[in-house]
């Protein structure tokens, strides 16, 4: 079924509002709340589901109105570092995914390619901002936030993703 813009439209307001409540859901357990990296999965979902146009654009304004509907993640250095690679991972799924659906396990080169491509420019873009806030920003923090601290949200990412993407594939609802 070819999906029309009102489709991807609704579809990709779907996500933005999943985004706006999961966090609010993962982050009853603090200790592993942020890192399960909780607005990352509808945007990478949209990315593949809706293109990159919309992976992006959803990528851009959840965490600017997440952020300022809830006053969390901060606005400054966060939720715009944030806004940013959410942006890069919407649309580097949905391009990567373009080419590589019909490739057995294509989903996962998409994925995998988008997480590291999102978080070199979340580093870049941390560092930036981190250098006009006038504090540091190191390969330790960026090695540290990037990778160490989102190990269960890279997990729970490569499991939900394919496994939603695979599903509805199965189902005919996804080419």
């Amino acid at each position: 079924m070819k999906k029309t813009v009102l489709n991807k439209m609704v579809l990709s307001a779907m996500f933005l509002a999943v985004g706006m409540v999961l966090p609010s859901i993962t982050m009853q357990i603090r200790e592993i709340g942020n890192m399960l990296l909780p607005m990352h999965l509808p945007v990478m979902l949209c990315g593949v589901i809706c293109g990159w146009r919309y992976g992006g654009a959803i990528g851009i304004v959840l965490p600017l109105f997440r952020s300022l509907v809830f006053s969390k993640p901060a606005f400054f250095p966060n939720a715009v570092a944030m806004a940013v690679e959410l942006c890069a991972y919407g649309v580097a799924i949905g391009i990567v995914y373009l080419y590589v659906k019909n490739i057995k396990g294509g989903i996962y080169i998409s994925l995998v390619s988008s997480m590291l491509i999102g978080r070199i420019i979340w580093g870049a873009v941390s560092a930036f901002l981190y250098y006009l806030n006038g504090t540091v920003f190191t390969l330790e923090i960026f090695f540290t936030r990037a990778f160490l601290e989102a190990v269960p949200g890279i997990i729970a990412q490569l499991i939900l993703i394919p496994a939603i993407i695979i599903s509805l594939k199965k189902a005919s609802l996804l080419k």
